[in-house]
């Protein structure tokens, strides 16, 4: 069966006590802040970590905020490998935003490597505008880089950015979700994607042209028939539960996604 992660930025309103007014700048911003000092990094990241294996999820994918490659140092680095080990948790991908310069993706690189994640599922502008230098970076550390949709309205668009494919390392995330918010369905976006597809956000969300997450089945997104394209497809990467509610604690809807997931993934 495939993996399936808890993605770390399902927290993103907690350091705020779900009274997330600021969105989601507010949310990075706080998180950064709280994890950032390295005296009390093990401590709070022990606390995630633990939250999320009694959720019963046997991965994790993380955000950068928190554990950011701007301000990880080796000390952070081996508190977290120590933790996760300790959890027995996988990490499957570091998720987030990867920079604009060549030393920023680099940094976000070798971050990845050290946490033993293969995938790199987020954002940079140098994939279209610096490619030979991030597909060369990607093999060096052994990476893949899955570009995730968020203002793309089509799949179409995804394409585009993934290009030749950068010798097999650079594909895409899809985000289900935001296919929802962008009034697309996201089963036929897989189907489309077919192999570029290297990880996957498994989310819901309420209604298009918004991005209110919900617990899987309660919104527009058809979550079932998304899993049973990537069947089909032969999908064997790992599926990351998201949801980032602004004004509650998201843990007892994701326990619940853990539980549907499985339940289609073993049908």
């Amino acid at each position: 069966m495939n993996l399936i992660s808890f993605i770390s930025a399902n927290y993103v309103a907690r350091q705020v006590g779900y009274r997330m007014t600021g969105g989601w700048g507010q949310g990075d911003r706080a998180t950064n802040d709280h994890f950032r000092p390295v005296e009390t990094f093990a401590q709070r990241f022990d606390e995630i970590l633990s939250d999320i294996r009694a959720m019963g999820f046997e991965a994790v994918d993380i955000w950068t905020a928190h554990l950011h490659w701007a301000w990880a140092t080796d000390a952070h680095l081996a508190a977290a490998r120590a933790l996760l080990a300790k959890h027995r948790l996988a990490v499957p991908s570091l998720a987030g935003y990867f920079g604009s310069s060549r030393e920023e993706f680099e940094a976000a690189c070798r971050l990845a490597a050290a946490l033993n994640a293969k995938i790199l599922a987020g954002m940079t502008p140098l994939a279209w505008e610096d490619r030979p230098f991030v597909v060369a970076t990607l093999k060096k550390y052994g990476l893949k880089l899955a570009i995730e949709n968020h203002p793309e309205k089509t799949p179409e668009e995804m394409l585009a950015k993934i290009g030749d494919g950068g010798d097999g390392v650079i594909g895409t995330t899809v985000d289900t979700g935001w296919y929802g918010t962008q009034g697309y369905d996201a089963a036929k976006a897989i189907e489309r994607l077919g192999p570029h597809i290297f990880h996957v956000h498994l989310k819901d969300v309420l209604a298009p042209g918004a991005h209110q997450t919900c617990r899987y089945g309660r919104g527009c997104v058809p979550v079932e028939a998304c899993v049973r394209a990537l069947q089909r497809l032969g999908y064997e990467g790992a599926y990351g539960v998201e949801h980032e509610p602004e004004d509650y604690d998201p843990t007892e809807d994701c326990r619940a996604n853990l539980a549907m997931l499985r339940g289609w993934l073993a049908a």
